[in-house]
């Protein structure tokens, strides 16, 4: 038990060298479920895309190369990943396409309608207020902009994975959803145009929906 709880807690919020080596851990494993979610969405050339919850910066970098006219910003409360995030986006970084700020999901510190996308990789079941992350990021979103939220594990998936992750969810405090829970998150935040989509052989799952 405390080796899980040692595990959660370099996921949720990394540190030192061991959570440097669940960044890296991060980037790699996370890299396919990205691609996959990021597939049922379009991103535009010059989009100002958010990424909550960067971790590694993995996912920056991908929507950097999505929207090479744009600026992609991504956020994370732990510093280790805001370091990490910008090692691997350095070029980037350097070009001022990307810029790479430590901050809360539950206070963005960007102005309203500031983004055409927001992204959430693997982040959104650690939100200390799911339901008030899911607001402030429909309030910094512009007009008919969207949000993906995209994971490889939820509630009732028949994978191996997730059913330790349910076994262990007294310890690990994560907020795991079913597929309807995940549809009534965006509707009640107050988004339109829900879709849930599941890979199920997977356990893997995304929800998009817009302003």
């Amino acid at each position: 038990m405390p080796v899980v709880g040692l595990r959660v807690n370099q996921c949720q919020h990394p540190t030192g060298w061991l959570g440097r080596f669940v960044l890296w851990s991060m980037n790699r494993r996370h890299s396919n479920v990205t691609d996959w979610g990021l597939s049922h969405i379009s991103v535009g050339r010059r989009d100002t895309v958010l990424d909550v919850g960067c971790g590694g910066g993995r996912t920056v970098g991908k929507l950097a190369a999505l929207s090479p006219g744009g600026k992609i910003y991504g956020i994370d409360h732990s510093a280790a990943s805001v370091a990490a995030a910008k090692k691997i986006n350095s070029g980037a970084l350097a070009a001022g396409r990307v810029e790479i700020r430590e901050a809360s999901v539950s206070r963005l510190p960007f102005s309203e309608r500031t983004f055409n996308l927001v992204t959430a990789v693997e982040t959104h079941f650690w939100w200390p207020d799911l339901s008030g992350g899911m607001r402030e990021i429909l309030r910094v979103l512009k007009p008919g902009g969207t949000l993906v939220v995209i994971a490889e594990i939820y509630r009732d998936a028949p994978t191996r994975t997730a059913k330790l992750a349910e076994k262990y969810l007294p310890v690990s405090g994560m907020k795991l959803l079913t597929a309807d829970e995940h549809r009534d998150l965006f509707t009640s935040a107050g988004y339109s145009d829900v879709q849930i989509l599941e890979e199920r052989a997977k356990g893997w799952i995304c929800g998009i929906g817009r302003k």
